[in-house]
């Protein structure tokens, strides 16, 4: 696959401060298996295809960017997919569902309780697919099979770059992105994640992963609360307003779920002279939009 594009922005809401701001188009990598879903999945498929395994099952929410890319993945590369789905069926399937099913996903529908506290291999059996054939992935795709995907990312941005950037920034739901990206930048950059969900647990999340993965974590990296804009999946106005000025501006789509809330923090905290003067400062777009159509199915006429 080749290098997604890099783009500079020219922000007039920045124009009176000194910073090179540009962005990964990661959203560009495939149409269906979209941004750091394709980083982290491309490892976890190799080594289901390694292991001879045909059925890749794994878990998200309703509107799940994961469910959906693994569902593309599944259809695009011979596998066999079960998604397991926090929270009750309705009908008719909102459009992730129904993209995912038409991908031939199948779905095991549970309590949040259920989601929250069941292991992999009871999963395995619920869903009554057979443990030897299976190829299990977790929750956001966040694994040690996500990072060297990742790191590929980083090793994308440094031939892209004149000089490697200051910051690199992204959205955070699992932490699997961050943790990687902290794994691969050197240590004179940093990695900024902005969780886009209400509770305190990031830090400790990428620190877990990157433990369970043998590598240490590094002091290149740090997690930045408060952009979560009422909480996972939940907005207000002023992420609207700057969506859709961004996307007015710069001709670019943010979703609501993650990238508006990353692209508005940096911008708010570009304002707050968070950066250092001169600092290149790059933001991961790291896909999502396939989530638009289910937004704007709930919530008609917000997104421009």
């Amino acid at each position: 696959m080749q290098p997604t594009p890099l783009i500079t922005l020219h922000a007039q809401q920045l124009r009176h401060i000194p910073l090179r701001l540009l962005v990964k188009r990661d959203d560009l990598n495939h149409p269906y298996i979209s941004g750091n879903k394709w980083r982290k999945l491309k490892h976890n498929l190799l080594q289901a295809r390694r292991q001879n395994r045909t059925h890749l099952l794994t878990l998200g929410g309703a509107y799940s960017n994961h469910l959906a890319a693994v569902a593309a993945a599944g259809k695009e590369y011979g596998f066999l997919t079960t998604g397991i789905v926090r929270g009750e069926r309705t009908e008719p399937l909102n459009p992730t569902l129904s993209f995912a099913s038409n991908c031939g996903m199948q779905f095991l529908f549970t309590s949040r309780g259920s989601y929250a506290t069941t292991p992999p291999a009871e999963w395995t059996r619920l869903a009554g697919l057979d443990p030897d054939r299976t190829f299990f992935i977790p929750e956001g795709g966040s694994n040690c099979l996500a990072l060297p995907g990742l790191a590929e990312l980083v090793l994308e941005l440094n031939v892209q770059m004149e000089q490697a950037p200051y910051f690199l920034c992204t959205a955070c739901g699992t932490g699997g992105t961050l943790a990687g990206i902290a794994a691969a930048l050197p240590l004179h950059c940093r990695a900024l994640g902005i969780p886009v969900l209400k509770a305190d647990f990031m830090e400790g999340a990428v620190r877990e992963l990157l433990t369970a993965c043998g590598q240490a974590s590094p002091g290149n990296w740090q997690v930045v609360n408060g952009y979560h804009f009422g909480g996972y999946a939940k907005f207000k106005p002023g992420l609207i307003d700057f969506m859709n000025g961004f996307k007015r501006e710069f001709g670019i789509p943010l979703d609501p779920v993650y990238t508006g809330k990353l692209f508005c923090a940096v911008f708010d905290l570009a304002e707050q002279g968070f950066f250092p003067p001169g600092a290149n400062v790059v933001l991961l777009h790291s896909g999502g939009l396939q989530g638009l159509a289910g937004f704007r199915e709930r919530f008609p006429g917000l997104l421009e």
